[in-house]
């Protein structure tokens, strides 16, 4: 057994200074900034979320602006079987976490555990 959930909304910025867009999607959506350089590098940037929300990431990149999804699980390679088995694609394996593909061309990320296990959202698969 293996649980997984939608983990974060990721806003993929095709930007050269993060700070800018960060703060523009702060006001527009209501959201302080929780960390505005989360890995150190100056790509990631985080927006407030309660415990029971997926995070709001940003995401310094060099491809078209766009928005993806993270899925969270507690075991990687379990998920991504799973989700292959459904007909998604592997990518790339980037950090510690998998680019894949849907069948339908869309993007999404599936990235190790985030958050302890919080409400009803979360699945569980055999």
């Amino acid at each position: 057994m293996h649980k997984s959930r939608v983990s974060a909304f990721v806003l993929d910025c095709r930007v050269d200074d993060l700070a800018a867009a960060t703060q523009f999607w702060s006001q527009a959506l209501g959201r302080p900034v929780t960390n505005s350089d989360q890995d150190g590098d100056g790509k990631y940037a985080e927006l407030r979320t309660d415990t029971d929300e997926p995070f709001l990431l940003l995401q310094r990149v060099d491809h078209e602006p766009r928005i993806h999804l993270d899925i969270e699980t507690d075991d990687l390679d379990a998920e991504v079987a799973r989700l292959e088995a459904l007909g998604a694609k592997r990518v790339a394996f980037i950090k510690r976490w998998w680019v894949m593909q849907a069948p339908t061309g869309h993007r999404f990320c599936v990235v190790r555990k985030q958050r302890e296990e919080v409400g009803a959202h979360l699945n569980e698969w055999p």
